[in-house]
């Protein structure tokens, strides 16, 4: 269900695309509905162009000296540049980053389950942010930490590598494992 309008606070979304008298300079490179390069004309040569194939100028390049406009249908491009973004999305791949928490003081069963829960996320792909936390007197020795921490990361070398070296932050131990590459893991194993 749509929002409300009166209740959707976001700014609205303008199209910052620039067409027919809204392209204000004096000459700009040509293109015609062909995608042949027509030259560098002014800018009212360009629409009179246009107005006379019942097209609309569109300023694709505003950055270029001089800006390069295109003689095309205008709801036809949007359209075409919508489809575009939604395809770039569809294709993207969401990185999760998932936390796994520690105690430098940890029972070996403990251990075990925790490096399955992180073998089980850098299967599917997820990165994993394996945190220790320490307690009172537990600060004095980082080095326990930091041992755990390098333990784990060659327990699960099989499937993952270290991106971020373990690093003290606070009361609290940070180390990052990345998945590794499908065709590497059939190397290693």
């Amino acid at each position: 269900m749509p929002v409300p309008k009166k209740f959707d606070r976001r700014p609205p979304e303008r199209d910052e695309t620039r067409i027919n008298e809204r392209i204000r300079v004096p000459q700009v490179r040509l293109v015609d509905e062909n995608g042949k390069q027509v030259g560098i004309v002014p800018t009212e040569d360009a629409l009179r162009y246009a107005r006379e194939r019942s097209l609309d100028l569109v300023e694709v390049a505003p950055q270029a000296r001089p800006p390069v406009v295109r003689v095309l249908d205008y709801s036809k491009y949007r359209y075409e540049q919508e489809q575009k973004r939604k395809a770039a999305r569809r294709h993207q791949k969401q990185v999760h980053v998932r936390e796994i928490k520690l105690r430098p003081k940890i029972a070996p069963r403990d251990y075990e389950t925790k490096m399955g829960h992180v073998r089980r996320f850098l299967e599917r792909d997820d990165r994993v942010k394996v945190t220790i936390m320490f307690r009172g007197r537990e600060q004095t020795h980082p080095e326990r930490g930091e041992a755990l921490l390098r333990k784990l990361a060659e327990d699960v070398a099989d499937l993952g590598v270290v991106e971020q070296q373990p690093a003290q932050d606070g009361r609290n131990m940070t180390m990052l494992l990345a998945p590794q590459k499908r065709k590497d893991r059939a190397k290693s194993a």
